[in-house]
């Protein structure tokens, strides 16, 4: 934990960025904040100095966080007018925990360095129950002395914090992570579907799978949700559909197929289909309960 005051700034205060920005203002940082709706009251209250712009923000501190939607909202705040570049001055850190595109992330850092400041990829998962314990998995692209410099912050946010290595490269683990996480959502929902349809109770099957090597995070948090129908939103499928597309664009590039990526991809369009981008991205189970006529639970 930092024992010196920074002044911080802010920029995207949605279902994550607002309890991750209250982390740092607890830690007796003061903070700048800037967002495309309205500044939450709690941050107000805690302390936090509304900015008018990006630019503003990027004058009033000396660290710069970043908690985007997407690849184009970053560049936005960045570099569009009264963005981030334009309130710059020599030695500032930019910190981006968006999940945005790997190569437009190394495109970035080096237009930020160009103006003597330092970058920083640092994805996040967990998702708001991460975001609002602070038990947030950080990954990390950035120099060693960036690292080093932004660790004790992100050191707030989050407790499994990486160096994964250079600029971007936080953002391809990222998308690997959301690989993984969609594939497990896709894989219970398919198990705890059979298990109901056969006839057995899911939630005790649930629980028979948590003793044993089909344990996962997914199944128990998920799994959960989906025997409970409680489908608000930690991660909303269309985040998880951007970021599958982050993925299958990249493999397009590299040559390398994803074919499990690419159904999951279509069992959350078809939720999206049925008005559901905005439903918890556990609720991908519907698309496989609307293909068998039958619901979980």
């Amino acid at each position: 934990m930092t024992t010196q005051a920074m002044k911080l700034g802010f920029i995207g205060l949605g279902i994550m960025g607002t309890p991750m920005a209250q982390h740092l203002l607890k830690a007796g940082h003061s903070l700048f904040t800037h967002t495309r709706s309205k500044t939450p009251a709690s941050l107000v209250e805690a302390g936090a100095t509304v900015c008018a712009s990006a630019s503003e923000v990027a004058s009033a501190a000396d660290v710069i966080f970043l908690m985007l939607p997407d690849t184009p909202d970053v560049e936005l705040v960045l570099f569009g007018a009264n963005g981030v570049a334009a309130g710059l001055s020599k030695g500032k850190l930019v910190v981006d925990m968006s999940s945005i595109s790997p190569i437009a992330t190394k495109e970035f850092a080096i237009r930020i360095n160009a103006l003597a400041c330092d970058y920083v990829d640092a994805p996040v998962s967990g998702g708001e129950v991460g975001a609002k314990n602070a038990t947030l998995s950080i990954m990390v692209g950035a120099t060693d002395a960036g690292f080093e410099r932004v660790r004790p912050l992100l050191e707030l946010m989050g407790k499994n914090i990486t160096l994964v290595g250079a600029n971007g490269d936080g953002q391809t683990a990222k998308v690997a992570n959301q690989i993984i996480v969609a594939l497990n959502i896709e894989a219970v929902a398919e198990a705890l579907l059979f298990a109901a349809r056969a006839g057995a109770d899911p939630a005790k099957v649930r629980q028979a799978l948590m003793g044993g090597f089909a344990s996962s995070k997914i199944l128990e948090v998920h799994g959960e949700r989906m025997i409970k129908r409680t489908f608000d939103p930690g991660f909303k499928i269309e985040l998880h559909q951007k970021d599958l597309n982050l993925a299958l664009s990249s493999a397009r590039t590299l040559g390398v197929s994803l074919p499990n990526t690419a159904s999951t991809q279509q069992l959350f369009s078809s939720c999206v289909a049925h008005g559901g981008k905005g439903w918890d991205h556990s609720a991908l189970v519907r698309a496989l309960e609307m293909m068998a006529n039958f619901e979980v639970q």
